[in-house]
């Protein structure tokens, strides 16, 4: 593919990619997060410290935490909910799809030996993001190493690195990937980071 600009009324077709990045919460699972209750552990860990939060907003107070020197608290507090999540997440149709074509093509070996290589690029972190692949029996389907959560490499989505490096470890180039996902922070980080994007919706509807 030729820069990020899929036209919209296009179908997608994945068997023109050589890899394929899939965004976890919302595309290939749900995890049911009451977001607003990590907000608020958040702004815990904030007073603990006796720091004035910069805003009120989830990832505005991660994105300040390591600035404040409470990265790691905080992290910690957003993660042990989302382990949590994943553990009792479930698998949405597009999942039910990777996980079947999986099956198709299990012949003892790899399941993911046919068709682009498969990685997962989120903003949940690494450690959930391995469970929910594992709970929902997607292990087959995803190269381990493509595993990339918020917390894999230095900055995390919107920023490109994330998905890049899902990429790299695909053993493929950013203009023969497509990423797919659910929202408009999935589709700016496609964007910056010169990757085709397609919305979950593409794939599932019709």
């Amino acid at each position: 593919m030729s820069d990020t600009d899929r036209a919209d009324d296009t179908p997608v077709d994945l068997a023109a990619y050589d890899a394929i990045v899939y965004d976890l919460d919302g595309t290939l699972v749900y995890l049911p997060i009451d977001w607003a209750a990590v907000a608020e552990d958040v702004l815990d860990v904030y007073a603990e410290h006796a720091i004035k939060p910069p805003t009120d907003e989830l990832w505005g107070l991660l994105g300040a935490a390591e600035g404040c020197g409470i990265g790691d608290p905080v992290e910690e507090a957003i993660a042990r909910y989302e382990r949590a999540g994943a553990r009792e997440s479930t698998r949405l149709p597009l999942g039910d799809r990777l996980a079947a074509q999986t099956d198709d093509d299990d012949d003892g070996d790899d399941g993911n030996t046919t068709g682009p290589a498969v990685g997962v690029c989120s903003l949940n972190c690494e450690t959930a993001c391995r469970i929910a692949v594992e709970t929902h029996d997607l292990d087959a389907a995803v190269v381990e190493e493509a595993i990339v959560g918020r917390d894999t490499v230095e900055t995390h989505k919107p920023e490109p690195e994330s998905l890049l490096a899902a990429i790299e470890r695909l053993d493929s180039e950013p203009d023969h990937a497509l990423f797919v996902g659910d929202s408009e922070r999935d589709a700016v980080t496609a964007e910056r980071a010169g990757v085709d994007y397609a919305w979950v919706s593409e794939l599932v509807d019709g």
